[in-house]
C-alpha cells in the first residue's frame, strides 16, 4: 500500500472514530435535554406571595334573615357555613400529606399559604356555627354530620377504615386533589360574585355577616391557582379532571340545597313548602331569586355556565379573577382589622 493510501486509511479511522464519539456526545446531550423536558413539571402559576390573614368576627348582632326580608336568600347563604369547615380541615391534611412531594419551592410556599388561609376559613365559619346558627336555635348537627362523614371517612387516607394498597395510594391522593381542584374553581367563581355584590349592602344586610363572605371570596381568588397547580404538579391529567369535575359539581350542588333546605325547614314560614333537596319547590325558588338581576343570590344556571372553563384542556386559574381587587377588599376587611387591634 503507497504511503499516501495509508495516510488516507489513518485519517479515514480517526475521522470515523471522531464522528462516533461526537454521535455518543450529541447523544448524551439531546437525551439530557430530552430528560429535562420529560421530568419537568409543572409549578407553581404567580409570581406574588399569598398572604395569610387572622381574623376575627363578633355574631352578637347578627340576625337569622342577615339579608332583612330574604330569609330564603339568607338560610341559602348561611348553610355554607355548614359545608365549609370540614371540608377544608381536610384540604389542610390532604395537603400537609403531599407536601414533601412537591418539588418546586414556590408552589411549595403557595401551598404552605394555602393551608394557614383554609385553616383560618375553617375556623371563622365554625364560629359562625357555634356562635350565630346555634345559638338561634337552628339544628346544625345533622349537617355538619354529613360533612364531617364525607370527609374524615369516606375520603379519607383510609376511606372508610379501609387500607389504600400501597400501588394505589399515590392514585387515591391525586383523585382527592382533583376533587379539591375542582371545589376550589367553585369557590373562586363564588367569590368573585361575592367580592363585587353591592346588592346585599343596598338591602342592609348584616355588615358581619357580609364581610365573612367577602373575605372569605376575597381569599379564595387570591389562591385561586394553588389547587390546579398542585394537583398538575403531582401528575393529574385532564381526563381524568373532566369527569371527574362533572362528578364534584354535582355533589357540591346537591350538598348545598339539601343542607339549605334541612336548616330552612325549621323556620315556621316554610312549613308549607317542606324544604327538601328531591322537592322541586327550592330548586325552582333557587332559581327564581337568582334571576333577580341575580344580585341576592347566584343564579344555579349562571353558577354552572361558570364551571365550563375549568372543563376546557386550556383553562388557566390565573385569568379567573383579579388579584389587585381581592387584595384591596383584604387590606380594609373590618374583621381582618379587628384581629390586628386584639393581636396589639
Amino acid at each position: 500500500m503507497s504511503r499516501i493510501a495509508k495516510q488516507n486509511t489513518g485519517a479515514f479511522f480517526i475521522l470515523k472514530k471522531t464522528s462516533k464519539s461526537s454521535i455518543r456526545t450529541n447523544k448524551g446531550k439531546d437525551m439530557s435535554i430530552f430528560s429535562f423536558f420529560k421530568h419537568k413539571l409543572p409549578g407553581s402559576s404567580i409570581h406574588y406571595r399569598i398572604q395569610p390573614r387572622k381574623v376575627k368576627f363578633d355574631w352578637k348582632e347578627t340576625p337569622v334573615d342577615w339579608i332583612p326580608n330574604q330569609p330564603f336568600a339568607s338560610y341559602f347563604i348561611n348553610e355554607i357555613n355548614n359545608i365549609l369547615p370540614a371540608g377544608e380541615f381536610w384540604f389542610c391534611r390532604l395537603y400537609n400529606k403531599v407536601l414533601p412531594q412537591i418539588t418546586d419551592e414556590k408552589l411549595k410556599q403557595d401551598v404552605q399559604a394555602f393551608i394557614r388561609q383554609e385553616a383560618m376559613h375553617a375556623n371563622a365559619h365554625t364560629s359562625a356555627n357555634k356562635e350565630y346558627l346555634s345559638a338561634r336555635n337552628i339544628d346544625i348537627q345533622r349537617n355538619l354530620d354529613i360533612m364531617n362523614f364525607l370527609f374524615s371517612k369516606l375520603l379519607a387516607d383510609k376511606p372508610l377504615d379501609y387500607e389504600v394498597p400501597k400501588a394505589l395510594q399515590h392514585q387515591w391522593d391525586l383523585f382527592r386533589l382533583g376533587v379539591i381542584a375542582t371545589v376550589e374553581h367553585m369557590t373562586c367563581v363564588l367569590g368573585k360574585y361575592a367580592l363585587y355584590n353591592k346588592k346585599w349592602e343596598e338591602l342592609g344586610a348584616d355588615p358581619e355577616m357580609v364581610d365573612l363572605v367577602k373575605w372569605h371570596g376575597a381569599e379564595e381568588i387570591e389562591h385561586r391557582t394553588v389547587a390546579f397547580d398542585l394537583y398538575r404538579h403531582l401528575g393529574g391529567g385532564y381526563i381524568a379532571r373532566y369527569y371527574l369535575s362533572v362528578a364534584v359539581i354535582a355533589g357540591v350542588l346537591g350538598l348545598w340545597v339539601d343542607g339549605a333546605a334541612h336548616i330552612m325547614k325549621q323556620d315556621p314560614r316554610f312549613a308549607d313548602k317542606n324544604p327538601s333537596v328531591w322537592h322541586p319547590w327550592i330548586w325552582l325558588e333557587w332559581l327564581k331569586q337568582g334571576r333577580k338581576d341575580n344580585q341576592v343570590l347566584p343564579s344555579p344556571i349562571w353558577l354552572v355556565a361558570q364551571q365550563i372553563d375549568y372543563l376546557m384542556p386550556w383553562y388557566d386559574p390565573v385569568k379567573e379573577g383579579s388579584t389587585e381587587d381581592a387584595v384591596q377588599y383584604l387590606d380594609q376587611s373590618p374583621a381582618a382589622k379587628r384581629a390586628l387591634l386584639t393581636a396589639a
